[in-house]
C-alpha cells in the first residue's frame, strides 16, 4: 500500500513509487482507507491454505522493513524522549534474477569435463551471438568439448557437431542432456556393487594401475568400464562422464594418485616420478563417496536441457560428406570451428588414461585410424582441411558466415586461409590477430615454451 505524509517523503520509498511498473500495479490494487476497521480488512482477505497451486510467476517484488527506536533526550524535561522510524526497501526484478541463476547454472555444466583445445566460453558466446540470430543452423565439425555448440543451443540457435575424440563427445552429450540425479546416483551405486566380482583381476593390473589407484578405486574403475554402456545409454553416459572428469588429478581432487587433471601423464613417466617423490602408493578413497558428492553439487542449481542439436562422434571428413549430399542441408548460417593445428599434438594419446576407461588400449598407443593422430603429413593435414570445408560449403547459406580459429603459425595460417578462400571464393577475408593473453593456446599447453605469435581468426563473408 502506498505511504502517507512523513513516509512517501523517504528517498528509496519515493524512487520505488515513481517506478512505472510499480505505478501499475498499485492501479490493480484494493487500496486500505483510513476509514476501513480491522475486521472489515479481515473479511478481504485469503486464507494462505484457500489459495490454489499456480504456474503464475510474478514481475517483481518489493520487500520493505521498518523498525521503531525511542531515544531519551538529556538535558530535556523528566521523561523527555523522541521516536523515529527506519525504514529499508527493495525493489527486486524477477526477470533478473532467473536470468542470472540461469546464467549460474549453465555456467556450472558448461565448464564440466577437462579439455585441452577448446573455445573460451565468453569468446563462443560472443561470436555466436554477433554473427547469427535467433533460429539460425550453426555448424561445428571439429566441436571439443562441444563450447560452440552448447552456446549455440542456449542462445537458441540450431546446431549440428562433429567430434572424432570419444571424450569429447561425451562430455558433450552429458551437458547438453545429462540424465536425472536419482538415476545417475542410483547406477552409480549399482556399479559399486559389482565392483567386488573384479577383485582377483586387481593382480593382473600392471604396476602403473597397482600405483595409480587404490585397490577399491581400481576395481570400481573395472566395474564402470565392462558394465557402462555409455555409447547408448543416457544414464550411462552421464556416469561416465563424471568419472572420466575425476579419474586423475591432484591427490583430494581426483580418484588417482598426484597427477595433472587435464592431461594423462606418460605410462612410464608417471612411475618414476611417483616413486622417486615420494607417492610409492595412491590415496585411500572410496569411489562411491567420492563421486556422489560431486554428483550432488553438479546437479544442485539444476540441469540444462539444451535443445535443437544434433552430434556425431565421427570423423568430420567422412561424415558431413554423407550429410551434405541431403537435399535438406543448405540451411546453415555460420561455420564455426577451429580445426586441429597442424604438427601440435596427439589428442588420444595426451588422453590415453580416460580413453583406457572407455574400452581403449592399457598405455599410450599412437593410433593408425585417420586423424586421430598427431598431424606430421603437411600434405595429409591440407587434405583433412579441404575434405572438411568442401563438404561444409554445399551446406551453407548463400549469404553465410565463415569463422574459424587457427594458429598463427605461417603453415597452420596459410593453408587454413588457402583451404577457406577455394571453398568460399564469394566471400570477402578478413583476419583478426589473437595475441597472447591469460588463456594459453594450444602449442603453450603442451609443453613448448618458446614465443609464441599467437591465434589468428579467419573470417569470410558474404553480402
Amino acid at each position: 500500500m502506498p505511504f502517507e505524509n512523513e513516509f512517501a517523503s523517504y528517498e528509496p520509498l519515493r524512487r520505488i513509487l515513481e517506478n512505472p511498473k510499480v505505478k501499475a500495479l498499485q492501479n490493480r490494487l484494493k487500496i486500505r482507507t483510513l476509514t476501513e476497521s480491522h475486521e472489515e480488512i479481515q473479511k478481504r482477505l485469503t486464507e494462505l491454505s484457500k489459495i490454489k497451486p499456480s504456474d503464475f510467476q510474478p514481475d517483481l517484488i518489493i520487500a520493505i522493513d521498518g523498525s521503531h527506536h525511542e531515544v531519551k533526550i538529556e538535558n530535556g524535561f523528566p521523561g523527555a524522549e523522541i521516536g523515529y522510524i527506519t525504514v529499508a526497501s527493495v525493489l527486486l526484478f524477477l526477470d533478473k534474477v532467473r536470468e542470472h541463476s540461469k546464467e549460474e547454472f549453465i555456467s556450472r555444466w558448461l565448464r564440466f569435463g577437462p579439455y585441452y583445445a577448446m573455445f573460451p566460453m565468453e569468446f563462443a558466446f560472443k561470436v555466436i551471438e554477433k554473427y547469427s540470430e535467433l533460429g539460425d543452423y550453426i555448424i561445428d565439425p571439429f566441436f571439443g568439448r562441444g563450447t560452440s555448440i552448447i552456446a549455440a543451443s542456449v542462445l537458441e540457435r540450431k546446431s549440428l557437431g562433429i567430434e572424432i575424440n570419444p571424450l569429447g563427445w561425451l562430455y558433450t552429450q552429458t551437458k547438453l542432456h545429462p540424465a536425472s540425479k536419482d538415476r545417475v546416483l542410483s547406477k552409480l551405486d549399482e556399479i559399486n556393487d559389482y565392483s567386488h566380482k573384479y577383485k582377483d583381476e586387481l593382480k593382473e593390473q600392471s604396476r602403473f594401475f597397482r600405483l595409480c589407484f587404490c585397490d577399491d578405486v581400481l576395481k570400481f574403475l573395472i566395474s564402470a568400464r565392462k558394465n557402462l554402456n555409455w555409447k547408448k545409454s543416457k544414464v550411462d553416459a552421464t556416469l561416465m562422464s563424471f568419472i572420466l572428469v575425476y579419474l586423475h588429478g591432484k591427490i583430494g581432487e581426483g580418484l588417482s594418485n598426484q597427477m595433472k587433471m587435464t592431461k594423462s601423464m606418460g605410462y612410464n613417466y608417471s612411475i618414476e616420478w611417483w616413486l622417486k617423490n615420494g607417492y610409492e602408493k595412491p590415496p585411500v578413497i572410496n569411489p562411491s563417496e567420492f563421486l556422489k558428492k560431486r554428483i550432488e553439487w553438479r546437479y544442485e542449481k539444476g540441469k540444462p536441457n539444451l535443445n535443437h542439436n544434433k552430434i556425431f562422434l565421427a570423423d568430420a571428413s567422412t561424415k558431413l560428406n554423407t550429410i551434405s549430399q541431403k537435399a535438406e542441408s543448405k540451411k546453415y548460417s555460420l561455420l564455426f570451428t577451429s580445426p586441429p593445428y597442424w604438427s601440435i599434438t596427439n589428442y588420444h594419446v595426451d588422453q590415453w588414461l580416460r580413453l583406457w576407461l572407455l574400452g581403449g588400449a592399457p598405455r599410450p598407443t599412437s593410433l593408425t585410424e585417420n586423424n586421430k593422430g598427431r598431424f606430421l603429413s603437411k600434405q595429409k593435414y591440407m587434405e583433412m582441411l579441404q575434405s572438411v570445408f568442401a563438404s561444409t560449403a554445399k551446406m551453407m547459406k548463400r549469404k553465410s558466415i565463415i569463422y574459424v580459429r587457427t594458429d598463427a603459425r605461417e603453415f597452420t595460417f596459410n593453408i587454413t586461409k588457402e583451404v577457406l578462400q577455394r571453398n568460399f571464393p564469394n566471400h570477402k577475408l578478413q583476419i583478426k590477430k589473437q595475441p597472447l593473453n591469460s588463456h594459453k593456446t594450444q602449442t603453450q599447453l603442451f609443453g613448448d615454451k618458446s614465443e609464441k605469435p599467437g591465434e589468428v581468426d579467419i573470417i569470410l563473408k558474404r553480402n
